[in-house]
Protein backbone atom coordinates (compact mmCIF):
# COMPACT_ATOMS: atom_id res chain seq x y z
CA UNK A 1 0.00 0.00 0.00
CA UNK A 2 2.82 2.42 0.84
CA UNK A 3 4.62 1.67 -2.43
CA UNK A 4 1.37 2.40 -4.29
CA UNK A 5 1.04 5.67 -2.36
CA UNK A 6 4.49 6.85 -3.46
CA UNK A 7 3.91 5.62 -7.04
CA UNK A 8 0.77 7.78 -7.05
CA UNK A 9 2.87 10.82 -6.01
CA UNK A 10 5.13 10.16 -9.00
CA UNK A 11 2.12 9.88 -11.34
CA UNK A 12 0.78 13.23 -10.10
CA UNK A 13 4.15 14.90 -10.61
CA UNK A 14 4.54 13.73 -14.22
CA UNK A 15 0.85 13.74 -15.15
CA UNK A 16 0.37 10.12 -16.17
CA UNK A 17 -2.31 7.65 -15.09
CA UNK A 18 -1.38 4.95 -12.61
CA UNK A 19 -3.29 1.65 -12.51
CA UNK A 20 -2.99 -0.25 -9.22
CA UNK A 21 -3.67 -3.98 -9.37
CA UNK A 22 -3.32 -6.58 -6.64
CA UNK A 23 -2.32 -9.92 -8.18
CA UNK A 24 -1.78 -12.62 -5.54
CA UNK A 25 -1.05 -15.53 -7.90
CA UNK A 26 0.39 -16.38 -11.31
CA UNK A 27 -2.91 -16.64 -13.13
CA UNK A 28 -4.04 -13.20 -11.93
CA UNK A 29 -0.65 -11.66 -12.79
CA UNK A 30 -0.75 -12.85 -16.41
CA UNK A 31 -4.38 -11.79 -16.96
CA UNK A 32 -3.59 -8.41 -15.33
CA UNK A 33 -0.79 -7.83 -17.89
CA UNK A 34 -3.20 -8.55 -20.77
CA UNK A 35 -5.76 -6.27 -19.14
CA UNK A 36 -3.23 -3.44 -18.81
CA UNK A 37 -2.14 -3.85 -22.44
CA UNK A 38 -5.78 -3.68 -23.58
CA UNK A 39 -6.08 -0.35 -21.74
CA UNK A 40 -3.05 1.03 -23.58
CA UNK A 41 -0.44 0.71 -20.82
CA UNK A 42 3.13 0.61 -22.12
CA UNK A 43 4.82 -0.82 -19.05
CA UNK A 44 4.41 -1.95 -15.45
CA UNK A 45 6.25 -2.26 -12.16
CA UNK A 46 5.62 -5.56 -10.40
CA UNK A 47 6.28 -7.19 -7.05
CA UNK A 48 5.77 -10.78 -8.20
CA UNK A 49 3.87 -13.18 -5.94
CA UNK A 50 6.30 -15.91 -7.01
CA UNK A 51 9.86 -15.24 -8.24
CA UNK A 52 9.70 -18.28 -10.55
CA UNK A 53 7.01 -16.52 -12.61
CA UNK A 54 9.78 -14.29 -14.03
CA UNK A 55 10.10 -15.94 -17.48
CA UNK A 56 6.29 -16.04 -17.93
CA UNK A 57 5.93 -12.38 -16.93
CA UNK A 58 8.72 -11.29 -19.29
CA UNK A 59 7.27 -13.35 -22.18
CA UNK A 60 3.80 -11.87 -21.60
CA UNK A 61 5.24 -8.34 -21.43
CA UNK A 62 7.18 -8.86 -24.70
CA UNK A 63 4.08 -10.26 -26.42
CA UNK A 64 2.24 -7.05 -25.47
CA UNK A 65 5.23 -4.79 -26.29
CA UNK A 66 5.43 -3.61 -22.67
CA UNK A 67 8.36 -2.68 -20.49
CA UNK A 68 8.68 -4.40 -17.11
CA UNK A 69 10.47 -3.39 -13.88
CA UNK A 70 10.61 -5.82 -10.94
CA UNK A 71 10.59 -4.53 -7.36
CA UNK A 72 11.22 -6.16 -3.95
CA UNK A 73 11.50 -9.76 -5.20
CA UNK A 74 13.89 -10.55 -8.06
CA UNK A 75 12.74 -12.71 -10.99
CA UNK A 76 14.34 -16.16 -11.14
CA UNK A 77 14.96 -17.69 -14.57
CA UNK A 78 14.44 -21.26 -15.72
CA UNK A 79 18.07 -21.99 -14.73
CA UNK A 80 17.34 -21.04 -11.10
CA UNK A 81 19.46 -17.87 -11.32
CA UNK A 82 18.33 -14.22 -11.07
CA UNK A 83 17.16 -12.73 -14.38
CA UNK A 84 19.72 -9.96 -14.90
CA UNK A 85 18.07 -8.67 -18.09
CA UNK A 86 15.11 -7.19 -16.14
CA UNK A 87 15.58 -3.92 -14.20
CA UNK A 88 15.23 -4.64 -10.48
CA UNK A 89 15.08 -2.68 -7.24
CA UNK A 90 15.28 -4.59 -3.97
CA UNK A 91 16.73 -4.37 -0.52
CA UNK A 92 20.26 -5.41 0.33
CA UNK A 93 19.22 -8.04 2.88
CA UNK A 94 22.72 -8.85 4.17
CA UNK A 95 23.63 -5.17 4.47
CA UNK A 96 20.45 -4.52 6.48
CA UNK A 97 21.35 -7.48 8.70
CA UNK A 98 24.82 -6.02 9.22
CA UNK A 99 23.25 -2.70 10.24
CA UNK A 100 21.30 -4.60 12.93
CA UNK A 101 24.38 -6.47 14.18
CA UNK A 102 26.54 -3.34 14.37
CA UNK A 103 23.80 -1.38 16.17
CA UNK A 104 23.32 -4.23 18.68
CA UNK A 105 27.03 -4.29 19.47
CA UNK A 106 27.27 -0.49 19.72
CA UNK A 107 24.39 -0.36 22.23
CA UNK A 108 25.81 -3.33 24.17
CA UNK A 109 29.10 -1.42 24.55
CA UNK A 110 27.35 1.88 25.36
CA UNK A 111 25.49 0.22 28.23
CA UNK A 112 28.73 -1.30 29.51
CA UNK A 113 27.29 -4.80 29.86
CA UNK A 114 29.46 -7.64 31.13
CA UNK A 115 30.01 -10.16 28.33
CA UNK A 116 30.00 -13.00 30.90
CA UNK A 117 26.29 -12.47 31.63
CA UNK A 118 25.27 -11.47 28.07
CA UNK A 119 24.26 -13.52 25.01
CA UNK A 120 22.53 -12.94 21.67
CA UNK A 121 19.30 -14.59 20.57
CA UNK A 122 18.69 -14.90 16.81
CA UNK A 123 15.21 -15.93 15.65
CA UNK A 124 15.78 -17.45 12.20
CA UNK A 125 13.76 -18.55 9.18
CA UNK A 126 16.34 -20.03 6.81
CA UNK A 127 13.81 -21.35 4.26
CA UNK A 128 13.55 -17.83 2.85
CA UNK A 129 16.74 -16.49 1.20
CA UNK A 130 16.17 -12.87 2.21
CA UNK A 131 15.43 -13.93 5.82
CA UNK A 132 18.62 -15.99 6.03
CA UNK A 133 20.67 -13.15 4.51
CA UNK A 134 19.37 -10.72 7.13
CA UNK A 135 20.09 -12.92 10.15
CA UNK A 136 23.46 -14.08 8.79
CA UNK A 137 24.38 -10.44 8.16
CA UNK A 138 23.56 -9.59 11.79
CA UNK A 139 25.72 -12.48 13.06
CA UNK A 140 28.54 -11.45 10.72
CA UNK A 141 28.56 -7.87 12.05
CA UNK A 142 28.34 -8.93 15.70
CA UNK A 143 31.29 -11.29 15.34
CA UNK A 144 33.30 -8.74 13.32
CA UNK A 145 32.76 -6.18 16.10
CA UNK A 146 34.09 -8.62 18.70
CA UNK A 147 31.03 -10.42 20.08
CA UNK A 148 31.84 -14.12 20.73
CA UNK A 149 30.22 -16.36 18.11
CA UNK A 150 29.69 -19.12 20.70
CA UNK A 151 27.40 -16.76 22.65
CA UNK A 152 25.04 -16.25 19.68
CA UNK A 153 22.16 -18.73 20.01
CA UNK A 154 19.94 -19.32 16.99
CA UNK A 155 16.41 -20.69 17.12
CA UNK A 156 14.28 -21.43 14.04
CA UNK A 157 10.70 -20.16 14.00
CA UNK A 158 7.93 -22.12 12.28
CA UNK A 159 6.00 -18.99 11.29
CA UNK A 160 7.36 -15.49 10.63
CA UNK A 161 5.09 -13.75 13.14
CA UNK A 162 5.04 -12.85 16.85
CA UNK A 163 3.64 -16.23 18.08
CA UNK A 164 6.17 -18.18 15.99
CA UNK A 165 9.06 -16.09 17.34
CA UNK A 166 7.71 -16.33 20.89
CA UNK A 167 7.90 -20.14 20.69
CA UNK A 168 11.42 -20.01 19.20
CA UNK A 169 12.53 -17.51 21.85
CA UNK A 170 11.23 -19.71 24.67
CA UNK A 171 13.45 -22.57 23.44
CA UNK A 172 16.58 -20.38 23.73
CA UNK A 173 15.60 -19.07 27.17
CA UNK A 174 14.93 -22.59 28.47
CA UNK A 175 18.31 -23.80 27.19
CA UNK A 176 20.25 -20.83 28.65
CA UNK A 177 18.61 -19.86 31.95
CA UNK A 178 21.77 -18.28 33.41
CA UNK A 179 21.99 -15.50 30.80
CA UNK A 180 20.92 -12.19 32.39
CA UNK A 181 21.19 -9.79 29.45
CA UNK A 182 20.11 -10.37 25.86
CA UNK A 183 20.74 -8.95 22.39
CA UNK A 184 17.87 -9.94 20.04
CA UNK A 185 17.69 -10.01 16.23
CA UNK A 186 15.55 -11.65 13.55
CA UNK A 187 14.38 -11.29 9.93
CA UNK A 188 11.68 -8.75 10.84
CA UNK A 189 10.12 -6.72 13.66
CA UNK A 190 7.75 -9.55 14.53
CA UNK A 191 10.63 -11.97 15.11
CA UNK A 192 12.23 -9.63 17.62
CA UNK A 193 8.90 -8.76 19.28
CA UNK A 194 8.09 -12.44 19.81
CA UNK A 195 11.44 -13.10 21.51
CA UNK A 196 11.14 -9.92 23.61
CA UNK A 197 7.65 -11.02 24.76
CA UNK A 198 9.10 -14.43 25.72
CA UNK A 199 11.76 -12.66 27.79
CA UNK A 200 9.15 -10.48 29.50
CA UNK A 201 7.21 -13.63 30.40
CA UNK A 202 10.42 -14.94 32.04
CA UNK A 203 10.59 -11.69 34.08
CA UNK A 204 13.72 -10.42 32.33
CA UNK A 205 13.51 -6.60 32.75
CA UNK A 206 13.30 -4.37 29.65
CA UNK A 207 16.60 -2.67 30.52
CA UNK A 208 18.32 -6.08 30.17
CA UNK A 209 17.14 -6.54 26.57
CA UNK A 210 18.34 -4.86 23.37
CA UNK A 211 16.05 -5.97 20.54
CA UNK A 212 16.52 -4.56 17.03
CA UNK A 213 14.01 -5.46 14.31
CA UNK A 214 13.80 -4.97 10.55
CA UNK A 215 10.94 -3.36 8.66
CA UNK A 216 9.44 -0.63 10.81
CA UNK A 217 5.80 -1.59 10.27
CA UNK A 218 5.27 -2.93 13.80
CA UNK A 219 7.62 -0.56 15.61
CA UNK A 220 5.38 2.48 16.04
CA UNK A 221 2.99 0.76 18.49
CA UNK A 222 5.99 -0.43 20.51
CA UNK A 223 7.73 2.95 20.53
CA UNK A 224 4.53 4.70 21.60
CA UNK A 225 4.11 2.62 24.75
CA UNK A 226 4.54 4.92 27.79
CA UNK A 227 7.32 2.76 29.24
CA UNK A 228 10.23 1.58 27.04
CA UNK A 229 10.29 -2.16 26.29
CA UNK A 230 13.15 -4.43 25.23
CA UNK A 231 12.36 -3.56 21.60
CA UNK A 232 15.07 -0.91 21.31
CA UNK A 233 15.19 -0.10 17.59
CA UNK A 234 14.41 -1.24 14.05
CA UNK A 235 15.94 -0.83 10.61
CA UNK A 236 13.30 0.96 8.56
CA UNK A 237 12.88 -0.34 5.02
CA UNK A 238 11.74 2.63 2.96
CA UNK A 239 8.85 2.01 0.56
CA UNK A 240 9.39 5.54 -0.81
CA UNK A 241 12.25 4.61 -3.15
CA UNK A 242 10.63 1.32 -4.13
CA UNK A 243 7.34 3.03 -5.00
CA UNK A 244 8.36 6.43 -6.33
CA UNK A 245 11.73 5.75 -7.97
CA UNK A 246 10.73 2.56 -9.81
CA UNK A 247 7.66 4.34 -11.23
CA UNK A 248 9.79 7.31 -12.27
CA UNK A 249 12.36 5.04 -13.92
CA UNK A 250 9.60 3.24 -15.85
CA UNK A 251 8.00 6.51 -16.97
CA UNK A 252 11.31 7.92 -18.28
CA UNK A 253 12.12 4.60 -19.95
CA UNK A 254 8.81 4.69 -21.84
CA UNK A 255 8.70 8.44 -22.56
CA UNK A 256 12.36 9.30 -23.17
CA UNK A 257 13.94 5.90 -23.87
CA UNK A 258 16.22 6.26 -20.83
CA UNK A 259 16.91 2.69 -19.68
CA UNK A 260 16.90 2.31 -15.87
CA UNK A 261 19.80 0.80 -13.92
CA UNK A 262 19.52 -2.99 -14.08
CA UNK A 263 20.04 -3.57 -10.36
CA UNK A 264 19.47 -1.19 -7.44
CA UNK A 265 19.81 -2.37 -3.85
CA UNK A 266 18.52 -0.07 -1.12
CA UNK A 267 19.66 0.09 2.50
CA UNK A 268 17.63 0.63 5.65
CA UNK A 269 17.64 3.44 8.22
CA UNK A 270 18.06 2.70 11.94
CA UNK A 271 15.26 4.26 14.00
CA UNK A 272 14.78 4.26 17.78
CA UNK A 273 12.13 5.44 20.21
CA UNK A 274 13.85 8.85 20.15
CA UNK A 275 14.18 9.26 16.37
CA UNK A 276 11.31 7.34 14.76
CA UNK A 277 8.85 10.26 14.45
CA UNK A 278 11.33 12.56 12.71
CA UNK A 279 12.67 9.89 10.31
CA UNK A 280 9.28 8.34 9.47
CA UNK A 281 7.88 11.81 8.69
CA UNK A 282 10.83 12.45 6.37
CA UNK A 283 10.07 9.11 4.66
CA UNK A 284 6.40 10.05 4.24
CA UNK A 285 5.24 7.26 6.57
CA UNK A 286 3.77 9.38 9.37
Amino acid sequence: RNEWKFAEQCARKYGFELKKIGAPDGEKVLSAIDNLAAQGAQGFVICTPNVKLGPSIVAKAKANNMKVFSVDDEFIGADGKPMTDVPYMGISAREIGRTVGKALYDEFKRRGWDINETAACGITYDELDTARERTEGAIEALVAAGFPREKIYKSAERTTDVPGANDAGNIVLTQHPKVKKWLVFSMNDEGVLGAVRAMEQMNIPAENIIGIGIGGSSSVVEFEKPKPTGFYATVLISPKRHGYETTEYLYKWIKDGVKPPMRTLTKGILITRQTYKKIMKEQGLL
